[in-house]
Parts: C-alpha cells; sequence; structure tokens
C-alpha cells in the first residue's frame, strides 16, 4: 500500500483569531492570547509604549510584571479597533483600552495613553437584568464582558447577560417622549436599557452611529434577530428612509422580525453601513445577500452609482449563489468575502488599491460603484484559500486567510499599515509579515519543528543564530524599504504610477548584467504617445536646471575670481 504523506501541523500560536483596522493601524489576535499592531502609532494606538509608526507587527506591551503570585498573564479573546484608539477583551471579562481620549473612548478622562490600560469602571457595574415587563433590577452576577467594538470616538461591549454598554463619543440617550439627538462624551460605560429583557447578539460602530443584531425574545434562537439602528442619519446610514438621527434604537424594517431575511453580520463605516443576510427558513436555496445605505458618493454603496440611501439595497453584482461570511466598511469604501474565497470591494478611488486594473492616466483616479474582484494570484489560484475574516480602515484593507494561518493587505502603505516592512502603497494583496520574527511562539505547538525536540543544552546556540538571523533579515528588510522608496518616487515621477513588479527589465531578470542603452530603449519602444510626452517634458526641464545651475555655477566663478583678483591687487 502507498503510503500517504503526513500534512505539515501547524503551531496554533500562529493562528490569527481576530482582526480589526483603525484609521492607519491594525490589529492582530494570536492564538496564544496575544495581541499584535502595526501603523500609525501616532497617539499611542499602537499600545506598545510609544507613538512611533510600526511597519511590520511588534506585541502591545501590558505590564505583567506587577502581578501577584495568585494572578496570572492575560489571555485576550478579542480585539476592536476606533479610529484612533483600541481595544483588547481578556478572557477573564476585562477590557483594556489605548490611544486616543479626547472624547474619552478609553472610559476615563484624561490623556492618551499608549499602554493598555484596565477599564475599572466597567467592572465595578452590575448588567441590567428584566423582570418582566417594564420592571429592571441589577443582577447578582458579576458583570462578565464577552465582546468589544470601537468605532470613530466610542467603544461599546457586550456582557455575558447579553446586554450592551456603551461609552465615549456617543449618542445621548433622551426619555421615551424626546427624541432630541445629540453627542456626548461619556467616560463610564452606559446601558442601553432599550433592550432589557432581549440578549445582543452583534454589534458595529461608525463614526456617529450604531447597528445593532438583537434578540426578538429574551435568548437569542434561530432567525429571531431583529436589526436595531440608532445614531447621526444626517446620510441616511441608519436605514429608516430618512435623515432624521435619533438618540434611542428603532428597527430597520427590511431586517425585522416579520421579514423574509436573517441578518447575520453588520458593519459600519464612517457613514454608511452594511448587513448580510440569508432567507429565513424555510428556503430552498442559500440566498447570501449584502445590503447597504448611507452615504454613497463614492460609490462605497455598489449600487452602482454615487447617490446616497436612506433605505437597505442589496449590492449589485455579487454572485447569487456565493455565501458571505465576512463584510467590512472603510472609511468610504466595502469588503466581502466568501466562503470560496472570493474577496470583492468597492468604493472609495482607484488609486486605495481596490481595482486591481486600475491603471494612472493623470488625475483620473476615479470610484469603484460596483463590487471589483480582489484576486489572490497565489499558488492556490484567483481566490484565497481558507477565508475567515476582512477588515477596512480608513484606506487600506486586510484579509486573513488560509484558515486564520495568513493575512494579505493592500491599499495606502503609509505608515506601514500594510505590515510588510514597507511604507509604499500596493494595489494587489501582499502578504503581511506573520508570524512576527521577533516574537517567541515557543508556547505554541509544533510537532514538526525538530529544533523544538533537541535537547535543552543545544537551546542557547539555535536561540543565538536565530536571533543573528532576525537581525540580519531586519537590516535587508530597512535597506530594501528605502531602495523601494526611492525606486517609487523616482518610477513615478518619470511614469505617473507606481513601480510593479512587471516593470523590472527583463534582462535584468533573466541575468546578473544589465544594458542600460538597451533597457532605455525598450522603455521608450513600448511607451505610449502620452507617456513619450510626459518623458519629453519631464528631461526637457531636468536639461533647463542643469543649464541653469552650470550657468549659476559659471558666474559664482567668475565673481570669485574677481574678488580675489581685487583683494590680493594693491591699493
Amino acid at each position: 500500500m502507498e503510503e500517504i504523506p503526513e500534512l505539515p501541523l501547524r503551531n496554533p500560536a500562529h493562528k490569527i483569531i481576530a482582526v480589526a483596522a483603525g484609521e492607519a493601524h491594525t490589529l492582530a489576535l494570536s492564538g496564544n492570547g496575544k495581541v499584535y499592531s502595526w501603523g500609525r502609532g501616532t497617539f499611542g494606538r499602537l499600545g506598545n509604549g510609544s507613538e512611533s509608526d510600526e511597519n511590520l507587527p511588534v506585541s502591545i506591551k501590558l505590564d505583567n510584571g506587577k502581578l501577584s503570585q495568585t494572578e496570572k498573564p492575560h489571555n485576550f479573546i478579542g480585539v476592536a479597533a476606533g479610529a484612533y484608539h483600541s481595544l483588547a477583551l481578556s478572557d477573564d471579562g476585562s477590557v483594556w483600552c489605548w490611544g486616543y481620549n479626547t472624547y474619552s473612548q478609553l472610559g476615563f478622562d484624561g490623556d492618551n495613553v499608549s499602554v493598555p490600560r484596565k477599564l475599572d469602571k466597567l467592572v465595578q457595574l452590575d448588567s441590567p437584568k428584566t423582570l418582566g415587563g417594564d420592571s429592571v433590577v441589577k443582577s447578582t452576577d458579576p458583570l462578565k464582558v464577552c465582546a468589544v467594538e470601537a468605532g470613530g470616538m466610542m467603544s461599546v461591549a457586550i456582557d455575558n447577560l447579553g446586554a450592551l454598554w456603551m461609552w465615549g463619543n456617543i449618542p445621548q440617550q433622551s426619555s421615551p417622549d424626546d427624541d432630541t439627538f445629540s453627542l456626548g462624551s461619556f467616560p463610564t460605560p452606559v446601558p442601553m436599557w432599550d433592550f432589557h429583557g432581549h440578549t445582543v447578539v452583534k454589534v458595529a460602530c461608525g463614526n456617529e452611529h450604531i447597528i445593532a443584531l438583537v434578540s426578538a425574545g429574551e435568548k437569542h434562537t434561530g432567525d429571531d434577530l431583529v436589526c436595531y439602528t440608532w445614531g447621526n442619519n444626517y446620510h441616511g446610514q441608519l436605514g429608516l428612509g430618512d435623515t432624521k438621527s435619533r438618540s434611542r434604537p428603532q428597527i430597520v424594517a427590511q431586517f425585522s422580525e416579520g421579514s423574509a431575511w436573517r441578518a447575520y453580520e453588520v458593519a459600519c463605516g464612517a457613514f454608511h453601513t452594511a448587513v448580510l443576510t440569508l432567507k429565513k427558513r424555510p428556503s430552498d436555496t442559500l440566498e447570501s445577500v449584502c445590503w447597504t445605505f448611507g452615504l454613497g458618493e463614492n460609490g462605497q454603496l455598489g449600487h452602482g452609482t454615487t447617490q446616497s440611501a436612506s433605505l437597505p439595497e442589496p449590492v449589485i453584482g455579487l454572485p447569487e449563489q456565493a455565501y458571505l461570511v465576512s463584510v467590512d466598511c472603510g472609511l468610504f469604501h466595502t469588503s466581502v468575502v466568501s466562503s470560496a474565497g472570493e474577496v470583492w470591494s468597492w468604493g472609495m478611488e482607484k488609486g486605495l488599491g481596490l481595482c486591481p486594473d486600475m491603471s494612472f492616466t493623470g488625475l483620473d483616479h476615479g470610484d469603484a460603484i460596483l463590487p471589483l474582484q480582489i484576486l489572490c494570484n497565489g499558488p492556490h489560484g484567483l481566490n484565497f484559500p481558507g477565508p475567515i475574516a476582512v477588515a477596512c480602515g480608513a484606506a487600506h484593507t486586510v484579509l486573513v486567510a488560509d484558515d486564520g494561518f495568513k493575512l494579505w493587505a493592500w491599499g495606502r502603505g503609509r505608515s506601514g499599515v500594510l505590515g510588510d516592512g514597507k511604507l509604499s502603497d500596493s494595489y494587489f494583496p501582499k502578504t503581511v509579515l506573520w508570524p512576527p520574527l521577533s516574537e517567541d511562539f515557543s508556547d505554541g505547538i509544533d510537532l514538526n519543528d525538530k529544533e523544538s525536540k533537541k535537547p535543552k543544552g543545544e537551546e542557547p546556540e539555535t536561540e543565538k543564530k536565530l536571533s543573528t538571523a532576525m537581525e540580519e533579515i531586519k537590516l535587508l528588510q530597512s535597506k530594501l524599504t528605502v531602495m523601494e522608496r526611492y525606486v517609487n518616487i523616482l518610477h513615478g515621477t518619470l511614469f505617473a504610477r507606481p513601480f510593479e513588479e512587471k516593470d523590472v527589465p527583463v534582462s535584468l531578470v533573466n541575468s546578473n548584467s544589465f544594458d542600460v542603452g538597451k533597457a532605455w530603449d525598450n522603455i521608450l519602444e513600448t511607451a505610449d504617445r502620452k507617456e513619450l510626452r510626459r518623458l519629453e517634458m519631464f528631461f526637457g526641464s531636468m536639461v533647463d536646471c542643469v543649464k541653469d545651475k552650470i550657468m549659476k555655477r559659471k558666474i559664482q566663478e567668475i565673481v570669485s575670481e574677481f574678488m580675489q583678483s581685487s583683494n590680493s591687487s594693491p591699493h
């Protein structure tokens, strides 16, 4: 009998459990309960004790040195990212916050913090519990958070009894008879009393609006989820058919208890909203539909126009039989992922990597008003293997796939937000450097790791070699980043588009020698009229600058000679 080769086992510590994207930073939660961050560090949003940018994943810095002998290091089970702040949820139910705090979105009044700080005020509160009717008492059960989310300047949490808590820049709750909308900064978590007697299952936040999936009864069973929205509605992002803002939750009719659709995933952009739904049972076909509403001027609704919509409408052009497993909204773009590993994005400008077939022509960047498929182009084909989730920042997108063991990112690369060690934009998916080279994953299990089976006496030598190798890799990556920036600037100046792999001369790829003259001839031969005209203008301007500089040098030399002659001549 032919022996079947064993598949390589993966270290569970390397698996990415969750991912979240802020304005220009990304958070990833690994299988060993650690949180990593990268991108823009301003306001301390990376949680590593610094405000410097990081172009590779780094671990957040949690001070476990002060733990007592009875306490254990925190094992995180969830992450969330607002515009400039971050949240992490520990398995003991505690919430940790860091970053921007102008609106008290970290759960306290005070300055920004660059290391995670425990939200003490939340653990001092009790979860609201219904007695039936309108009677509400405080539960004797200890409050334990089981999920966290974040919006622009707000933070929210769902506790173990299904109650929703909010803090930061949130809608102020008025009386039932007064629905006047206003926002206020709340440093202490506020419970959403409107949902008492029900279970909040999922929630998402935009800049100033919120969407929640809530059970119709006390407990969530089957197809009973109801969709509520509230907050700012100037662009129709609440999906209620108008642009009137609400301070209290209202049901979205298309996803109510009596509708034909069951919502199972929600996401918010700055001023738009997305909902994934399935046909309620009984249904003969799997109809997964993405609905969007709100601001549409950048095509972020995927309706084929740049018009806003105050009622949910299906995104046009997504395959009918695709089962959508994840959706997220950026500042002005939206992305979805199917169970088959297909990824679609729409909205924003083409320069943000939403259009793999993009081309720069002058100032024509354009928006994608319909879904465009983002291709993997890897060894597995055009689709991404083992898709898990997608996260959208203001101008970048991050995808977790390969069953959680690999990350891809694309879009604006400023501040290192793509996590590939570079600062350049990427118009197609690039792999994030994962797992981080600087981190020790030895607490995970990797049966294929031969080094882990060696006697302990050999470990120091192995670690020393590994450390040296990592330092060399970091140095090479640093040099590569500088060179790539230089090439991108030069190439962009000459051809008005970023440098891509296809632009590398064939002679340089196929041999160690490079004929500059021949490569230049090939560039001129393949250039179109517009490109030739641009080259003519660029080099004409450069020649004029050189001639002008030569003339100035000659004048300086003449003046210098004259001054020396005048000083040396007798009076």
